[in-house]
């Protein structure tokens, strides 16, 4: 008698555990996708440079920042029954990450993808994606004329241009009345680009360039009037030097070698960074004690902006209980989105060139010394538009 009514009992409760798997794969979340690409070969990431760089360039490559995001978002999905995941492919130039993106979008449905490339590699993949119902979100190209004459409507910025470090730096010179600058200017396409965007700041600041001198990284005693520090600096007054070297090796000599006793911007002394390991407020001490975990080193500018493109796919498929790519685009670059960079003030991007608005920190060495916007400097919408290309002066033309 007793093993027949167990039987029976049995038999009862194989269909209800029937029904209960049943139900658990009509609930099972569909796999929401999110592209990670980058370069097989990034010479910004040789470590026979890193030695050298500057306070916002990398120390390695920003994926960490990705995976830490990751981990943030699980449960960010559950209303849009979606289960997150991150794809990352190296190839070994930007038509081979076209084709990684073309198959990608086909195969795992995914419409976003985090871009850790080169300015020059990043609009060749713009330009062959075009059209494509995704969006790419740069994370380490600065380069000003991608928010520029070479902006693409499915390009988005988060890794702050050049423009809106040299905006906020231009800001603290101007506080301080450092209105007199010496500008030491390197001979590479990539020191232009950081003096070009100093120079349009500076006039934007209303701070007075006095002469600028160009420098040349080499131990040839023939180039002495090129590359010694004390003949550069002098014979001429200022308030303040501006270093642009994008190497950082010839910038870092710069300090305390120069004729006047003069603070050092830009390449070297005091920049303006989008992350500094020393900020202290608004929840940044436990996102870079989370980065350390996953990448054993300190956060940097590219770290934190891939955390952040994680963040922002997240924050849209959140805020609109939905995994449709149109719905999602719109609330991602629409006014009522809020994302929050861990650094003050609600952000947004811009709707005239697809850049990030976010507050810059003016960082030395072990310090941020301020935040920028600065106090007085203010805009008629948005104060964050005080730092960078603003709508009146932008050549983004998206097709």
């Amino acid at each position: 008698m007793t093993r027949l009514l167990a039987a029976l009992a049995l038999a009862v409760a194989l269909p209800v555990l029937a029904v209960s798997a049943g139900a658990g794969a009509a609930l099972a979340a569909e796999k929401f996708t999110i592209g990670y690409l980058q370069l097989k070969k990034d010479p910004r990431y040789l470590e026979s440079r890193a030695f050298a760089r500057y306070l916002a360039e990398p120390l390695g490559r920003p994926y960490p920042g990705a995976r830490v995001a990751m981990d943030e978002i699980k449960f960010h999905g559950v209303q849009a029954g979606v289960e997150f995941r991150l794809k990352r492919k190296k190839r070994k130039n930007a038509a081979s990450l076209a084709k990684a993106v073309r198959k990608m979008a086909e195969k795992d449905g995914a419409r976003f993808f985090v871009a850790d490339l080169p300015g020059d590699a990043l609009g060749e993949l713009a330009a062959a994606t075009a059209g494509m119902d995704i969006l790419l979100l740069n994370v380490s190209a600065r380069d000003d004329r991608l928010r520029g004459e070479g902006c693409h409507a499915h390009l988005l910025h988060i890794v702050p241009s050049h423009r809106m470090a040299m905006d906020a730096l231009s800001q603290f010179l101007s506080f301080k009345r450092w209105r007199e600058a010496l500008v030491l200017e390197g001979p590479t396409e990539a020191d232009k680009a950081l003096a070009d965007a100093f120079r349009a700041s500076a006039a934007k600041f209303r701070l007075d360039i006095v002469e600028t001198r160009a420098f040349t990284p080499s131990n040839d005693p023939r180039e002495r009037d090129r590359n010694n520090v004390v003949l550069l600096t002098g014979g001429v007054d200022y308030d303040v030097i501006f270093v642009a070297d994008s190497d950082g090796e010839f910038a870092r000599d710069v300090p305390y070698h120069s004729v006047l006793p003069r603070p050092v911007v830009g390449s070297a002394g005091l920049t303006g960074a989008a992350w500094h390991w020393s900020w202290e407020r608004h929840g940044a001490p436990q996102l870079e004690n989370r980065f350390r975990r996953e990448a054993g080193r300190q956060m940097r500018d590219f770290d934190w902006s891939a955390w952040m493109a994680v963040k922002a796919v997240a924050k849209a498929v959140q805020g609109t209980a939905s995994a449709d790519f149109a719905t999602l685009r719109d609330f991602l670059l629409g006014d009522e989105i809020e994302i929050d960079t861990v650094k003050g003030n609600p952000s947004r991007f811009r709707p005239w060139n697809n850049q990030l608005r976010q507050p810059m920190l003016i960082s030395r060495q072990n310090w941020v010394v301020n935040r920028a916007p600065m106090k007085g400097f203010e805009h008629r919408l948005d104060d964050l538009d005080t730092l960078g290309i603003d709508e009146a002066e932008s050549r983004c033309r998206f097709d």
